[in-house]
């Protein structure tokens, strides 16, 4: 956030755990408020399509800024695209996620979800394109005009977000310890080095004699 380049937050009770927060909605407050007005997405946690909109009620009940997280199919195979729709027409906006296809993509926009979560490692996991993927449903949704934007998931490494921001992707979710790996280069420290260097011998030769 102090970098100005955070566009959002996605999280899931496995991240949660992993960074030692216990109580899901704390945590989603917490971040909620932290990056207000930008938008953090939150899973469901259930696998029942009725059972997922009652979370998903309570999960946007606890900050404007909060999109829920709803599969595009359940661990049993079934769509849950009519849970996407019910929650979209009542104000609460959707990040279809786990999708690994173009149709899969394509059926979550009709159905109105805000965001569509590709999760690119899985599909380059499975021996498929990632980035033919991402550029096709990109190419897609502009085409016929769809509001729905593509998160890209499922980063593996740096290179991955190149490939998914040129392939057309609108939102990346960058784990944060490849921001670092982002920003530096060894050869550009090593010009700020000699700019620095440069400078203060300048500065040195005009700096006033005095008797």
């Amino acid at each position: 956030m102090d970098y100005g380049v955070a566009d959002g937050v996605t999280t899931n009770p496995s991240i949660m755990l992993k960074d030692g927060v216990y109580d899901v909605e704390a945590g989603a407050k917490s971040i909620a408020q932290l990056i207000a007005p930008l938008p953090v997405s939150v899973e469901v946690t259930t696998n029942d399509r009725e059972d997922m909109i009652v979370q998903a009620r309570r999960y946007a009940s606890w900050a404007s800024n909060i999109v829920v997280k709803i599969p595009v199919i359940n661990e049993d195979g079934e769509p849950c695209l009519g849970v996407i729709r019910r929650l979209e027409d009542e104000g609460i906006r959707v990040n279809c996620t786990a999708m690994m296809s173009f149709n899969q993509v394509a059926l979550a926009a009709k159905a109105g979800a805000t965001y569509a979560s590709i999760f690119a490692g899985r599909v380059a996991d499975e021996g498929h394109d990632a980035s033919a993927l991402i550029a096709a449903c990109a190419g897609w949704l502009e085409r016929w005009d769809c509001s729905t934007k593509i998160i890209v998931g499922s980063i593996r490494a740096v290179m991955d977000v190149q490939n998914a921001a040129l392939a057309g992707a609108h939102v990346i979710t960058v784990p944060p310890p490849f921001l670092a790996k982002m920003i530096d280069h060894k050869y550009t420290r090593e010009t700020v080095r000699g700019f620095v260097a440069d400078a203060r011998k300048a500065l040195e030769q005009m700096a006033p004699t005095r008797n």
